[in-house]
């Protein structure tokens, strides 16, 4: 092979091509047919141009530049995203950075000679901000499950909730004691002018703030409403902090305004003698915002619980051989190129390397989504990722020292930073509101200046402005939808990971599937049987010391019949024999059994058996009829293995074992094309595995024998001109599950689909992908009403205040009726069915 040919890449996912390549009309070289068909059908990657909705993954690294992926607790909105980015800008020695609050992480392209990991993360640890590697997410929590759920889970994201729960309840405390005099004097003195009542005769004229006494309640107060304000409603004071600093207004901002000025106003009235004191309005208004964040971060932490602890496709120690021979157990990071490994049977390979010792089979589903096992021969190439399935391995560690998985998760962990959340409806209202608000405030109070009042009159004025124009309830109106919308979810088996999904799964166009394991069940099982059966029991006692899963899913086969049999009225057998199962395996004398990679071979109660594909009976020599090599080449066809079982030289007939369909599959798909939805199926199977799927009209694409960078550059076409929804179950899967405007997991998946997607079906029912599009929509409308109910406070509070009545009471009112009608509205199912 010249150099030349060594060295060029598929000009769809940019991986190296062995061998002679493949061209189109175009002329351009693929690695497999898969990514011809990608570019054939979704264009020449020269053409595209980047999409908005989907991250950049063409990214080069400057030599000399590392990259550092960390998470940041605390990130909650593109504000956020902007100002983190800004700090680690400006560190000497950072080249770039990315942030991204739907997946609270941030990547960092530094120098590392100028400025370390350490010092990253201790300067993103700022006005609020927590940072740590992600590498080290495990080091605080349990070992188990995705590393989402052990990030949620560890130490310092721990802390985080238990001081938001702190903040809460001091909130609650602090209020409940100040509010208690509120309701028993302030609210009957306000009340005592307008309410024709005996009971309020003594109220009126008292609790004049004059004199010692108005000073007194000052201190008080003062310093008690401003432990609520400065503690409880930090993380909204933060939030407008950031809003201003970036100049991106938010609604962390309105409420910042709300409280702030109510505080103000109150320590105002005091010093100046007037009874309209609104530190009730500081305490409610703060305490319930922070109440609604905590409800929020605790429906999303039940979420990660809900996620099944699925099986983590990274390995950490390795068994490395010495010159001897002799294996002792090793870190995978004291590997070096050249050092020989032994993996044996069942165990996952940990790096990249080269078959050197026997002959074996690895299933690769992890990392291609073939879900068939694959021979392996000596001078093979062997992905890190892979499972040996029959046999022991015998690895040379490749250069560098490395695994396909851990490709992946680089991969996965670049495309999440660059994964920028949506601005939520009400952070875009609340942009235009807060500056249209700030203005109509110092409009007035510099009126009230110029008509002749005094400069603490103008202040008062101001701040009044702002008590009773400031929609702060939009601070809760999306958080609580989006809280109960993941509550409501969350109970019909949908976990949701991110709070944008709902606003980003409605514009969704085209939803792609993965095939192995999403669209069929991933696991092998006997779906044809056309052999005699005591032929069928042979094969099953040669299978029994056999590790290929087609060999045990036709022993399962012959258990399952055997039971069924044993368990017929009077013993009563299929075939007319009584209490007597010709398939049982029991007592079988079994010789000479040999593993070969096309099958297994052995004599069975004297009779030569043979158990395998086509080319393991050419090899033996043995007669196979035409009929059974039709129904062989049938079986194949349909993405099935056929096991051809024979005696004494001959082929008696075959087995077909098969991946099937999962349950409810076709509905989904055509429920998604009546929606007007496209849908893809796209798969790292041979062609001939996706023949039936490209025969359904409710499925417009099929990409079949596509790797893992092809799958996320077939997203990136699409996305071109669409919105795309990713479902996957698989570590490949993982990169284009992040790479999608919505990724979706099925619960049966590996740990990195789930850290990659932004919704988990925990049941691996196909039907609930139809389902999270009915909450989408039903979550707008509630996001919407609640948005046109958060304004009944200043529908309330402002005629109120122009005839001149605005006072504590009145804005008690304002503020009950509007957090009431906001919390019915919200706990009020989003659909039926």
């Amino acid at each position: 092979m010249s150099d030349a040919s060594q060295t060029r890449e598929c000009i769809v996912c940019q991986q190296p091509i062995t061998g002679d390549s493949t061209a189109d009309n175009s002329g351009g070289p693929f690695c497999s047919s898969g990514c011809r068909e990608i570019s054939r059908l979704l264009g020449d990657g020269t053409e595209l141009d980047r999409p908005e909705t989907g991250p950049d993954t063409d990214r080069s690294v400057p030599e000399g530049v590392k990259q550092t992926f960390l998470r940041i607790d605390g990130i909650h909105s593109p504000t956020c995203e902007a100002y983190l980015e800004h700090l680690a800008n400006t560190q000497s020695g950072v080249v770039d950075a990315e942030a991204s609050y739907v997946t609270e992480t941030i990547r960092v392209d530094h120098n590392g000679d100028v400025v370390s990991t350490d010092e990253l993360r201790d300067g993103l640890s700022k006005t609020g901000y927590t940072a740590f590697l992600r590498s080290d997410a495990s080091a605080d929590g349990d070992s188990g499950g995705t590393r989402r759920s052990r990030e949620a889970d560890g130490l310092r994201k721990r802390r985080s909730d238990e001081v938001l729960g702190l903040r809460y309840a001091a909130g609650i405390v602090f209020g409940a004691f100040l509010m208690v005099p509120y309701v028993a004097l302030m609210y009957p003195t306000h009340l005592a002018p307008y309410l024709d009542a005996a009971f309020l005769d003594a109220f009126e004229g008292a609790f004049q703030l004059d004199g010692s006494s108005g000073f007194l309640f000052l201190r008080i107060y003062f310093v008690l409403t401003a432990i609520v304000l400065f503690f409880t409603g930090m993380p909204v004071l933060r939030g407008a902090y950031i809003s201003l600093k970036m100049r991106r207004p938010t609604t962390d901002l309105l409420v910042a305004f709300t409280v702030v000025s109510a505080f103000c106003y109150g320590t105002g009235a005091v010093l100046l003698g007037d009874n309209n004191i609104f530190y009730d309005l500081t305490l409610v208004v703060a305490a319930v915002v922070s109440g609604v964040s905590l409800y929020e971060t605790s429906v999303k932490q039940r979420a990660l619980e809900r996620l099944t602890e699925l099986t983590v496709s990274q390995v950490d120690s390795a068994r490395r051989l010495d010159e001897d021979g002799d294996a002792t157990d090793v870190s995978v990071d004291s590997l070096r190129p050249g050092d020989r490994i032994l993996v044996r049977e069942g165990e996952r390979i940990p790096v990249d390397g080269t078959l050197v010792g026997d002959d074996c089979s690895v299933k690769e589903a992890v990392v291609t989504g073939e879900a068939l096992p694959v021979a392996k021969q000596t001078g093979d190439t062997i992905v890190g990722g892979a499972v040996v399935t029959d046999g022991a391995a015998v690895v040379e560690v490749g250069d560098p020292v490395t695994s396909s998985v851990d490709r992946i998760t680089d991969s996965l962990w670049s495309i999440q930073s660059a994964d920028h959340g949506i601005q939520r409806r009400a952070n875009a209202l609340a942009y235009r509101l807060a500056t249209l608000v700030a203005g109509v405030a110092a409009t007035v109070g510099i009126w009230v200046v110029v008509d002749g009042g005094s400069p603490p009159a103008g202040v008062m004025a101001v701040l009044l402005v702002l008590l009773v124009a400031t929609p702060w309830a939009l601070g809760l109106a999306t958080p609580l939808s989006v809280a109960t919308s993941i509550h409501d979810a969350m109970e019909r088996g949908i976990v949701v990971l991110d709070d944008t999904i709902f606003e980003r799964l409605r514009e969704v166009d085209v939803v792609v599937f993965d095939k192995t394991g999403t669209l069929t069940t991933g696991e092998m099982e006997v779906v044809e049987v056309d052999v005699p059966d005591e032929v069928l029991a042979d094969a099953a006692a040669l299978e029994r010391r056999a590790a290929h899963p087609a060999g045990a899913a036709i022993v399962s086969a012959v258990d399952a019949k055997s039971e069924d049999a044993a368990t017929r009225p009077d013993g009563e057998h299929p075939n007319g024999d009584r209490a007597k199962d010709r398939t049982a395996p029991a007592g079988r004398d079994v010789r000479d059994f040999r593993t070969h990679a096309t099958g297994v071979s052995g004599s069975v109660d004297g009779c030569e058996v043979l158990v395998g594909n086509l080319d393991l009976f050419a090899e033996h020599g043995w007669t196979v009829s035409s009929e059974i090599q039709a129904k062989a080449r049938e079986a194949r066809g349909f993405g099935r293995l056929p096991v051809v079982i024979g005696r004494d030289g001959r082929a008696n007939g075959l087995v077909v074992v098969g991946d099937n369909p999962r349950q409810g599959w076709l509905d989904t798909v055509i429920s998604l094309h009546e929606r007007g939805i496209e849908v893809a199926v796209l798969t790292g199977d041979n062609e001939e595995a996706t023949d039936f799927f490209a025969e359904q009209e409710a499925v417009s694409y099929v990409f079949a024998d596509v790797p893992p960078e092809g799958k996320t550059e077939a997203i990136r076409r699409f996305q071109r001109d669409r919105r795309v929804a990713m479902v996957g179950d698989g570590t490949n899967d993982a990169p284009a599950l992040a790479q999608a405007d919505l990724g979706i997991s099925l619960g049966s998946g590996t740990a990195l689909a789930a850290d990659a997607a932004d919704i988990a079906i925990v049941d691996d029912d196909l039907s609930l992908v139809n389902t999270t599009f009915e909450f989408a929509r039903a979550a707008r409308r509630r996001v919407r009403q609640n948005i046109g109910l958060a304004f009944t406070y200043n529908a309330i509070a402002i005629p109120v205040a122009l005839v001149g009545l605005f006072n504590p009471v009145t804005a008690a009112v304002a503020v009950a009726l509007c957090s009431g009608l906001l919390a019915v509205n919200s706990s009020r199912e989003l659909f039926s069915g």
